[in-house]
C-alpha cells in the first residue's frame, strides 16, 4: 500500500524534531490544556480481547483515524467528527501530561528544580531509582543528550520491561539504560561513574551508601523525593553519615496570581478613620443621612495582581546534597 512505500528520512523522537507525520510516529493529539491524548500512528491495533481492529481513537470531541495524520505536518489543526485537535511534536512535557500512567509520576514543576537543582547538562551520566512511569526519565534523557547516559532502576521487572518499550520507541533506547534491581538490598552495580543521583524510593536512607559508591571522586550530586516529612528526617541523617554536604529540603508549589481591578481609599495623613467611621455611626442612630464622602477621602481603582485563595497543594520534598570530590594526592 501506498503508506508502506513511505521512506522514512527521519524517525520521530523526542530529542530531534521532524516535521512531516509518517507510520509509526507518536504524536500527541491536543485537545484543551487538561486534554491531551498520546497517539501512535498504525492502521491496526491488539484489542483486549487479542484482536486485530482498525486504530481510531476516542476523544469526547469524537473519533480519530490515527492513519489520516500520516502526511500531515506536525503542529497542524486536524478535524475530528464532532470537533477539533491539533497534532503537536512529542516531548517530556507534553508526554508527562498524558503518558500511561503505571505509579504515580513527577509533574513539570518538580522535574524542573530536579534538573536544576542536579546541575545536570549534555554528557552528565546520571542514576534514577526508581524508573516508574518514565515521566522523568524522558525529562533527563532530553537535557544529558547527545553524549550523556541515564542508568534507571525499578523493583518490578513489568514496569522495566514497558519503560524500556517506550524508550525505545521515543528514540531514546542508546542513551537510557533501565534495569531491574533491588537498589536497596543490592546497590546500584555502578561505582565511581555518576555526576548525579536521582531517589524516589520508600526507604531512600537505605539507598545513601550505594549513592556515594556511584558518585564520581570528582564530587556529584543527590536528590531524593519523599512525600512524608518523616522520610526526608532519616534521609538527611543519613545523608551527614555519609560526608555529604549542603543538604537542603525544598516544596514547590505554584500559587497563581490573577489579575483584577480593585478600590482602595487613598492615604490622607490629616484623616482619622477611626473618627470618621465612629461620626458615621452616630449618624446612622440618629437618622441623618449625610455624605460623608468627602470627609471619608477618596477611593482610587487600579489594576494588580491578587493571589487565588485555592492552590494545588503537597506533592513531596525534594532534598538535595552534594558529596564533595576528593583532592588527589
Amino acid at each position: 500500500s501506498l503508506l508502506q512505500e513511505i521512506t522514512y528520512k527521519h524517525r520521530m523522537g523526542f530529542l530531534e524534531f521532524k516535521e512531516v507525520i509518517e507510520l509509526n510516529d507518536l504524536v500527541i493529539l491536543y485537545i484543551n490544556f487538561n486534554t491531551i491524548y498520546p497517539v501512535t500512528v498504525k492502521e491496526t491495533i491488539l484489542s483486549k480481547k487479542g484482536v486485530e481492529i482498525e486504530n481510531i481513537y476516542q476523544t469526547k470531541y469524537g473519533s480519530l483515524k490515527a492513519v489520516d495524520l500520516v502526511g500531515v505536518k506536525y503542529g497542524t489543526k486536524v478535524q475530528l467528527s464532532r470537533g477539533y485537535g491539533y497534532a503537536l511534536h512529542p516531548t517530556p512535557e507534553l508526554w508527562t501530561k498524558c503518558l500511561p500512567h503505571r505509579t504515580q509520576i513527577l509533574y513539570s514543576t518538580d522535574i524542573s528544580m530536579i534538573i536544576l537543582q542536579l546541575e545536570l547538562k549534555p554528557g552528565s551520566v546520571v542514576i534514577e531509582s526508581g524508573t516508574g512511569s518514565g515521566s522523568l526519565s524522558h525529562s533527563i534523557a532530553r537535557t544529558i543528550a547527545p553524549s550523556g547516559h541515564l542508568h534507571t532502576f525499578d523493583f518490578h521487572q513489568e514496569r522495566v520491561d514497558r519503560a524500556s518499550e517506550e524508550f525505545a520507541e521515543h528514540g531514546l533506547g542508546e542513551m537510557v539504560t533501565g534495569r531491574h534491581r533491588d537498589v536497596c538490598a543490592d546497590g546500584f552495580d555502578i561505582v565511581g561513574r555518576a555526576d548525579a543521583v536521582f531517589l524516589d524510593l520508600p526507604h531512600p536512607w537505605e539507598v545513601i551508601k550505594h549513592a556515594k559508591d556511584a558518585i564520581k571522586v570528582t564530587g556529584g550530586r543527590l536528590c531524593s523525593f519523599s512525600p512524608c516529612i518523616e522520610q526526608v528526617q532519616k534521609t538527611c541523617q543519613e545523608l551527614k553519615k555519609a560526608g555529604f554536604t549542603e543538604v537542603s529540603t525544598l516544596e514547590c508549589l505554584n500559587r497563581e496570581f490573577q489579575v483584577r481591578k480593585i478600590t482602595l481609599p487613598v492615604f490622607e495623613p490629616g484623616l482619622d478613620p477611626l473618627a470618621s467611621r465612629k461620626r458615621k455611626l452616630e449618624d446612622k442612630e440618629e437618622g441623618e443621612e449625610e455624605d460623608s464622602k468627602c470627609e471619608e477621602g477618596k477611593e482610587s481603582k487600579f489594576v494588580t495582581g491578587v493571589p487565588l485563595t485555592n492552590m494545588p497543594g503537597h506533592t513531596g520534598y525534594l532534598t538535595f546534597a552534594t558529596m564533595p570530590g576528593q583532592l588527589a594526592g
